[in-house]
């Protein structure tokens, strides 16, 4: 297995993390931060097995989580679950197509603060939620969505170009002519 790309999409997820919250230019425009981590949740999913998606749910969530207010781990079963039930039903989704993508990005993204405010309820913590957490909702649900594509294109483009693809070779040639019957 070549562990150049589980790698890279664990530090992406650390680098998106970290630009959540370093740059608030974008969050102070919309009024709500941009969450990529639900799409490389699955994009993970969709191309690795359970284990590196449980990789990006811990280290994502737990980078999340000691960058933000949330209690340490609150984070990671939301990711998880996501992530857990898009690779339960890899083999009936088509990876390829932009609107599928789209799709789950928008699943993910929405599924993952709803149950994260839900972990938090269940906690008894007391975060903030009003009517402004709707807009907020909407905008992490919508930007997921929509960026999802481009973390597929750009890790298919890593892959491409940081693996190499097996030649196959056959003892057939074409060429090669066959006798049949007696000499």
């Amino acid at each position: 297995m070549n562990w150049v790309n589980p790698i890279l999409i664990l530090l992406a997820a650390f680098v998106f993390v970290f630009l959540e919250t370093a740059f608030q230019g974008l969050r102070r425009l919309l009024g709500a931060q941009i969450d990529l981590l639900p799409a490389l949740v699955v994009y993970t999913s969709l191309n690795y097995d359970v284990k590196m998606t449980t990789l990006v749910a811990v280290f994502g969530g737990l980078w999340y989580d000691s960058l933000s207010v949330n209690p340490l781990g609150v984070s990671i079963l939301p990711l998880f679950l996501a992530g857990f039930l898009i690779s339960s039903q890899r083999g009936l989704i088509l990876r390829d197509q932009t609107f599928a993508q789209i799709v789950l990005g928008l699943c993910a993204s929405a599924a993952t603060p709803a149950l994260t405010l839900l972990l938090l309820l269940s906690m008894h913590q007391n975060p903030l939620f009003g009517w402004g957490s709707l807009w907020q909702w909407v905008v992490m649900t919508a930007s997921g969505g929509l960026l999802t594509p481009v973390c597929f294109s750009l890790f298919d483009r890593l892959r491409h170009a940081l693996s190499y693809s097996p030649v196959i070779e056959t003892s057939f040639r074409p060429d090669r002519e066959i006798r049949r019957g007696r000499k």
